[in-house]
């Protein structure tokens, strides 16, 4: 999930950097600190809260039995995708003592006293963004560090352990580095033991409308998905929605990307005629589509009970797939090309030219063109993988071809069953999380040991 952001920098450069050490005279609080750094929405729900969760459970109530003191701080890094919201959405995983977002990221590294007091013990552990910024931040406090990497270990070299998430990312590991690399497994596959209890959605067919995080992709998403609802209910009445509202943004939000504030808006046939509160027996809001048609509501994220008792998830590209296939939900994936500026949604070096305010309108086409004739798979499933698993809709697609396309699959209980039982596969054991956590001990007894 990393960004496409790369830092290259000298070792020596490095070196230098971590000689700046923080203030020795900072009075400690805490004899060991551990820094999560990550950048964006998808990687702090994936990633960052479930090791914190289990930090929380296995690690911090261990400290007394180890006689020491533990604190556990966030770290936001840079990146071109995030949403400049994350800090906000962290505050609901309730467990970090200190918060940093992404724009105050380069003060830390230069005067770190500014935020509070460092142990001088500590470990930084990458979750999200680009590798080196965790490197950068371990060597300037002079901590262990520790990644975790899905695909690649970027900096093996620079880090005490790195925690895999297969053989494959072991393997490819340089020999003289790979005995710092353990398998520990998929993290995301922690996500439904995290699910919170909530009341059973009521009895009928359940789809999940995942419009995206990022303005982006719901200036498209959400007037698109809308109306895919509204045609939805004319083929099917009985069908009921869930539209999670992702952390990072907000219902008023929502309302805007449906009006003349968002000019994709006016392709589309549906908006949001009024919002109804919550009731006895209706325990979300609802948007009621300016057709009649009723969605409801999810504002307190995340959502994963409440997906994973959905038939069908239609979704934007990005972490909402690595999420529904770690829920084992299955997905019909959807990317409508017929918006220039849909390019700014996707990730990486494209998505970064593509938002040049000169050249995005005739490179973004031409980058298009060639990213829809050239293109790998793009949902996370397809990529773990490396064959279809779930349907990617990309290109002119309309809102009424999606629901005919939803509605099959709806009425197919055996493809459904298929996709979600080829998504089991796909997922892994749980335990990831433990067992990262158990690394982390590790490295903390032997850093007080020594």
């Amino acid at each position: 999930m990393a960004s496409a952001l790369r830092v290259q920098v000298s070792p020596s450069a490095l070196i230098a950097f971590s000689l700046t050490s923080p203030n020795p005279e900072i009075k400690e609080k805490s004899s060991f600190m551990i820094v999560m750094v990550s950048n964006g929405p998808g990687e702090l729900s994936t990633w960052v809260r479930p090791l914190a969760e289990a930090l929380n459970k296995k690690l911090l109530k261990r400290s007394q039995e180890i006689n020491s003191k533990i604190s556990l701080r966030l770290v936001l890094v840079p990146c071109p995708n995030a949403t400049g919201k994350e800090a906000e959405a962290a505050k609901n995983i309730g467990i970090f003592e200190l918060i940093t977002p992404a724009k105050k990221f380069w003060n830390l590294l230069i005067r770190p006293k500014l935020f509070g007091e460092w142990p001088s013990n500590g470990l930084v552990i990458f979750l999200g963004g680009d590798q080196f910024w965790s490197v950068l931040l371990s060597a300037r406090l002079g901590y262990l560090h520790m990644t975790y990497a899905e695909w690649v270990a970027r900096w093996p070299q620079w880090n005490d352990r790195i925690a895999a998430m297969s053989s494959n990312v072991r393997n490819k590991i340089p020999k003289k580095f790979r005995n710092r690399c353990t398998v520990v497994g998929d993290l995301m596959a922690d996500l439904p033991s995290l699910a919170k209890e909530v009341m059973p959605l009521q009895k009928g067919s359940w789809i999940a409308l995942m419009p995206g995080s990022k303005k982006t992709k719901l200036c498209i998403g959400v007037p698109f998905l809308l109306e895919v609802a509204d045609h939805l209910a004319a083929i099917k009445s009985e069908i009921s929605f869930l539209l999670p509202v992702a952390p990072t943004t907000n219902l008023h939000e929502l309302q805007n990307f449906t009006n003349s504030k968002n000019p994709i808006a006016k392709h589309y046939k549906s908006g949001i005629a009024k919002i109804l509160p919550k009731e006895d027996n209706q325990p979300f809001r609802r948007i009621v589509t300016i057709h009649g048609n009723s969605i409801h509501l999810h504002e307190d994220p995340p959502a994963h009970d409440l997906l994973s008792q959905c038939e069908l998830a239609l979704t934007t590209v990005g972490a909402n797939t690595a999420e529904l296939g770690a829920l084992c939900v299955p997905m019909i994936v959807i990317v409508p090309t017929q918006h220039l500026n849909v390019m700014q949604a996707w990730d990486g070096f494209l998505g970064i030219i593509a938002r040049t305010p000169i050249l995005k309108k005739f490179i973004g086409l031409l980058i298009g063109i060639w990213r829809l004739r050239n293109r790998g798979f793009l949902a996370w499933p397809n990529i773990a993988a490396g064959r279809m698993v779930v349907p990617e809709k990309v290109g002119k697609i309309s809102p009424i071809d999606i629901a005919k396309e939803a509605a099959y699959w709806i009425e197919s209980k055996e493809r459904l069953n298929g996709q979600r039982e080829d998504l089991r596969t796909l997922r892994g054991r749980p335990g990831a999380a433990g067992l990262m956590a158990d690394e982390i001990i590790k490295l903390f007894m032997t850093k007080n040991n020594r």
